[in-house]
C-alpha cells in the first residue's frame, strides 16, 4: 500500500534571543509551575539569580525596618507571668510608633530573652509566644514583617512566622560557623531550608547575617569578607545583612561595599544606623534594620521614641 508524497513544509527558525532565559519556580501551595523571563547578561553568581525578596515585600526602593524588642516571654529567667494579650498590646504599640513614623515594617524579636538559647534549645513556649505576637504585629501591618529568634533559631523563627503570616525571618549564622555569647553557633541554612520546605513555608523570605555581630570569627578568620557573602549567596540566602560589632555599633561604609559588590542579593544594614549616617550608608546598599537610634534611651531596652523615629526617616529622605 501506498501513501500519497505530503508536500513538505518549511520550519521557521524563530528569533533566538540571548539575553534571556526562561526559569521555573513552584508554588508549593497551588503544586503548580509557574515560569518567568530572567536577563542572562547579568554577570553570573555562585547561586541563580531569582527575584528581590527586598521588592516581593516592600515597596519602597530604600527599605527601612524598626527593631521591636519584645519583653521577657514564657520560659524566659526574667518572665514573671504577663499575659501573652498584653505582649501583644506592647508589639503592636511598639511596630505603630515606627511605621506612623515613616518607616516601611518592623521585625519582632525575643531579645529580652536572655541569656540566648542555642538553636534547638528552645521550647514550644518560645515558637508559640513569638508566633501569637507576631500575628497581632501582622494583622496591623501586613506581611512585610519579620522575626528573630534568639539566638539563631532558624526553624523557630520560621515556624513563627508561618504561623503568623509573616514574610521574613532573620538568621545571623547562615553559614559556616563562629565563637558568639552562647558558645560555639554553627549555621542553619541546611536545616531551616528542610524544615521551611516540610512545613510548606517556602514563602517566608531569610535575611542572613554575612560577619555578624556579637561574636569572635576566628574559625573562619582565613575566608575573606567576599568568600563569606558568596558562602551565604550559595546557601540559598534571600537578603544578606551587614552589621557592626555589636547591637547599636554602626557598620562601615567599607563592610557594606566589601558584602555589596560580591553578592546579586540585596543588602541591608543591620545595626548602628543613625540620623547623621543614614544617608551615606543607604547610598551603598538596598535598606537598614534601626533599633538603638529610634529609642528613648538609645539603648536596645529602650521603648520606641516617636521623635527619634521620625529623625531617621527625614534623614532617610522620606
Amino acid at each position: 500500500m501506498t501513501h500519497p508524497e505530503q508536500p513538505q513544509q518549511e520550519c521557521k527558525r524563530l528569533p533566538l534571543d540571548r539575553t534571556r532565559a526562561w526559569r521555573a519556580s513552584v508554588d508549593p501551595v497551588g503544586q503548580s509551575i509557574t515560569y518567568g523571563v530572567v536577563d542572562v547578561t547579568a554577570p553570573l553568581g555562585v547561586y541563580p539569580r531569582k527575584p528581590s525578596a527586598l521588592a516581593e515585600l516592600f515597596a519602597s526602593e530604600k527599605v527601612l525596618v524598626g527593631a521591636v524588642h519584645l519583653p521577657p516571654l514564657p520560659g524566659s529567667p526574667s518572665y514573671r507571668g504577663q499575659p501573652v494579650a498584653e505582649l501583644c498590646r506592647f508589639a503592636v504599640e511598639e511596630a505603630r510608633a515606627y511605621v506612623d513614623n515613616g518607616f516601611d515594617s518592623v521585625i519582632v524579636e525575643n531579645h529580652w530573652d536572655l541569656p540566648f538559647l542555642k538553636p534547638g534549645q528552645h521550647g514550644y513556649e518560645v515558637a508559640a509566644a513569638m508566633g501569637v505576637i507576631t500575628a497581632a504585629v501582622v494583622a496591623e501591618l501586613g506581611p512585610g514583617v519579620g522575626v528573630s529568634v534568639l539566638s539563631n533559631a532558624g526553624n523557630c523563627s520560621v515556624a513563627a512566622a508561618w504561623a503568623a503570616g509573616a514574610g521574613w525571618v532573620r538568621v545571623n549564622q547562615w553559614v559556616n560557623a563562629y565563637v558568639a555569647n552562647e558558645g560555639v553557633i554553627e549555621g542553619q541554612a541546611a536545616t531551616t531550608t528542610r524544615y521551611r520546605h516540610a512545613i510548606g513555608a517556602e514563602p517566608v523570605k531569610v535575611f542572613a547575617d554575612v560577619h555578624v555581630k556579637h561574636g569572635a570569627h576566628a574559625i573562619v578568620a582565613d575566608r575573606t569578607l567576599a568568600e563569606q557573602t558568596e558562602d551565604a549567596e550559595f546557601f540559598d540566602a534571600d537578603v544578606l545583612i551587614a552589621t557592626g560589632s555589636r547591637t547599636g555599633h554602626a557598620t562601615s561604609v567599607e563592610e557594606v561595599v566589601g558584602i555589596r559588590d560580591h553578592t546579586q542579593l540585596p543588602v541591608v544594614i543591620g545595626s548602628g544606623i543613625t540620623p547623621q549616617n543614614v544617608g551615606p550608608l543607604l547610598a551603598e546598599c538596598d535598606g537598614a534594620i534601626v533599633a538603638s537610634a529610634a529609642k528613648e534611651n538609645g539603648r536596645w531596652w529602650g521603648r520606641v521614641a516617636p521623635g527619634n523615629v521620625r529623625a531617621v526617616a527625614q534623614a532617610a529622605g522620606r
